[in-house]
């Protein structure tokens, strides 16, 4: 018991309170009923917040309204922990003003009780196989993974998607004769009757909402399932059930049983771009990316993904995408000064202009036409020269090691003057690898 304690004394320390959520609001044109999808809530179940971060990216509401959450317990997320302060999925009774939690759980409770909300989804990764009757350990009753969660079969008095068990039954089925990637796969509709017969779901979010005359439902895939897409394509189809029973209309920029393609666009984690003045593609860094120019404090990570992240250490910076640690950064701290003008290069034999913090794609060579900058090409030295500008680089000019992706294609041009520094490139050698624009 004294190490659970002094474990969580120490994210207590660490973050101090749970980081807020960002709520993203897809409206269609024409207007219709609202859902609310509310992702992450418990930070080891990667399916219930990759799904409505591919939501909030890939889909385009035409009519009514699809409100988003994709990651409601984002320290629980990074640390890949069900709650470390405590579940917060029982914390929608009642919940101490001290709580880490507070903030983010008060405000998606205006959230839910908005009057514009019609539906809520709450996300999940479930243990094992819902079934109704004993398979076996795996496949029971007492599991909840691939089933529709509901509290009870109706919310009496509520003509507008109040029949619950009838919702998540015709979902259910439209799921089970869609292609499941394994016949096991198979969802359920499974009835809590929390009221009655389960004091632990009566603290918990849907429960919060039916018993405020708000639909609601948990979407669980199945932890036993290993791979990521397969859950989010199942959550994802899930969702879209729920939007043809509420009438919402929608289209995709991908086609959802296409499993490649859903892989590629749902571990496409996007660019951060730091202080404005340096840039990387998270998709291929290395893990561990040092002597980076930041400042002492404060430095802002602007993150492509909805679900990036970053946690400050003491000597590091920790990058992730949902609970997937992406790179460390160690610093190299400097004072920062803006720069808004552009830089001339020539690249290929023709001369380019670009501001800091993006990526230059070189087919041969590249030369940093002279300015009043002290250029440091990261990886490339040349005696007796102290600003690496004005000098004709290829590829080979530069040390493997000092690239900045796992290709080793992409290099750090950075720029300093008068002990401050202004900004990074990054130079993407693309002739040895195919040019992916990321």
């Amino acid at each position: 018991m004294k190490f659970l304690v002094v474990f969580f004394v120490s994210f207590i320390s660490l973050f101090g309170a749970n980081k807020e959520f960002t709520l993203y609001k897809k409206d269609g044109e024409k207007k219709g009923n609202t859902l609310l999808v509310i992702g992450g809530i418990h930070g080891d179940e990667p399916g219930g917040y990759f799904a409505p971060a591919f939501l909030e990216k890939h889909y385009k509401i035409k009519k009514g309204s699809v409100w988003i959450v994709p990651n409601i317990n984002k320290d629980s997320i990074i640390a890949n922990n069900r709650g470390i302060y405590n579940d917060m999925n029982r914390k929608f009774s009642n919940i101490d003003k001290n709580d880490p939690d507070y903030t983010n759980v008060t405000k998606i409770k205006k959230i839910i009780l908005d009057k514009k909300v019609d539906l809520v989804l709450n996300l999940h990764d479930g243990h094992g196989f819902f079934r109704k009757n004993y398979e076996n350990a795996i496949f029971n009753p007492n599991a909840w993974g691939q089933a529709t969660i509901i509290d009870q079969e109706k919310i009496n008095g509520l003509d507008k998607f109040g029949n619950l068990d009838e919702i998540a039954t015709k979902v259910n089925d439209a799921l089970n004769n869609d292609k499941l990637f394994q016949d096991f796969h198979s969802f359920g509709v499974k009835n809590t009757e929390t009221k009655f017969k389960d004091e632990q779901m009566q603290l918990s979010l849907t429960f919060f909402a039916v018993t405020h005359n708000k639909p609601a439902f948990a979407i669980e895939t199945s932890k036993n399932i290993t791979d990521l897409a397969h859950k989010v394509i199942y959550q994802l189809k899930s969702i879209e059930e729920f939007m043809k029973v509420m009438d919402i209309e929608f289209e995709k920029d991908f086609d959802l049983n296409n499993y490649d393609e859903v892989c590629t666009k749902l571990f496409d984690f996007g660019k951060v771009t730091i202080n404005n003045n340096i840039v990387f593609s998270l998709n291929d860094i290395k893990k561990v990316t040092r002597f980076v120019p930041l400042k002492n404090e404060k430095n802002d990570f602007k993150f492509e993904h909805t679900l990036g992240e970053v946690k400050t250490l003491d000597n590091r910076y920790e990058l992730y995408v949902g609970n997937e640690k992406v790179v460390e950064l160690y610093p190299q701290t400097f004072p920062i000064e803006e720069y808004k003008k552009s830089i001339k290069i020539e690249v290929d034999g023709k001369e380019i202009d670009s501001k800091f913090a993006q990526q230059i794609n070189i087919k041969e060579s590249f030369k940093i036409l002279k300015s009043d900058f002290r250029v440091n090409i990261i990886g490339f030295s040349k005696d007796g020269v102290d600003s690496e500008d004005d000098i004709l680089i290829k590829k080979t000019d530069i040390l493997d090691n000092y690239s900045v992706d796992t290709n080793k294609t992409k290099y750090r041009a950075e720029f300093y003057k008068d002990g401050k520094f202004y900004g990074m490139l990054i130079l993407n050698f693309y002739d040895t690898i195919k040019i992916v624009q990321n």
